[in-house]
């Protein structure tokens, strides 16, 4: 019965990784062929300043996105759970991001961003150039993507939110507990598995982010190197370079970090995630 998925599994994820690994160690010569080279390819990736900048893009872009993203989506997760009136209509607006093309979401946003006639700038009174300019720019490209992945967020949370009886509220207001309270003593230790859950997955998903920043910055923005990311450079190494083999280094490298990263989690977990109660 798992046979079709375990065959999937090795034929789209196993083997692609152990090339891809394999590549690493090569000199890409051309239609397909490799030539290897043992350690090469990471000896130039760690003497590279710009691949150890898309390194700390990487992280610095994680760090902008992720609290702030599941922060938001548990408030909002709350709010929706909340007796309050259109609460369908709320539901299908957050979710509304997900299912807009990432192209015409970054479309509207660069118009949002634009230095001279965007509606960010004319609001605040600034003449920011938030795209191009390197202090700005990885911040605008976090900003879109806390936008654009709140909503699938706050839909996972809220059905976490669900599952907590009501007679734990009502038991706790006898005994007079307030709301904030209540939220500390019940609401954050039984909807923690669903936090854990949607940590890890906005975890992943901001250490691959490429898609918006390939949307947001073509080759031509001065600041593209202060905000390209580790999957950004490898597809500039490996499909505009031409040098897989050096690509395929930086997707280990990538690879090595959401490893760490995800272990470390998995050990955290174990001291504020509530399973029982």
């Amino acid at each position: 019965m798992v046979a079709p998925t375990i065959i999937g599994l090795v034929v789209l994820n196993l083997w692609p990784f152990v090339q891809t690994l394999y590549a690493s160690f090569c000199e890409h010569e051309g239609f397909g062929h490799y030539k290897f080279i043992g350690l090469q390819n990471y000896v130039d990736m760690f003497g590279n300043a710009e691949f150890w900048k898309a390194t700390w893009n990487t992280i610095y872009f994680c760090i902008l996105t992720v609290p702030v993203g599941i922060a938001l989506a548990l408030l909002i997760a709350m709010l929706l759970n909340a007796h309050v009136k259109f609460k369908g209509g709320f539901r299908t607006i957050f979710f509304l991001p997900l299912v807009c093309a990432p192209a015409a979401v970054a479309m509207v946003w660069r118009w949002i961003f634009n230095g001279e006639y965007g509606i960010l700038n004319q609001i605040l009174g600034t003449k920011i150039q938030w795209i191009t300019d390197p202090k700005t720019a990885v911040l605008a490209v976090a900003i879109v993507s806390v936008w654009s992945s709140v909503g699938y967020d706050a839909v996972l949370l809220l059905a976490g939110l669900q599952n907590i009886p009501k007679s734990l509220y009502e038991a706790n207001s006898i005994d007079g507990a307030g709301k904030i309270q209540q939220f500390f003593t019940i609401t954050l230790p039984m909807v923690s598995p669903t936090l854990f859950s949607v940590l890890i997955m906005r975890l992943m998903a901001s250490m691959k982010i490429y898609d918006l920043i390939y949307m947001m910055a073509d080759e031509t923005n001065p600041a593209l190197t202060d905000m390209q990311s580790l999957m950004y450079l490898f597809y500039r190494s490996s499909f505009v370079a031409g040098d897989r083999g050096y690509g395929s280094a930086i997707v280990i490298w990538t690879v090595g970090l959401i490893l760490i990263v995800t272990l470390v989690q998995f050990q955290g977990q174990k001291k504020w995630v509530t399973y029982d109660i």
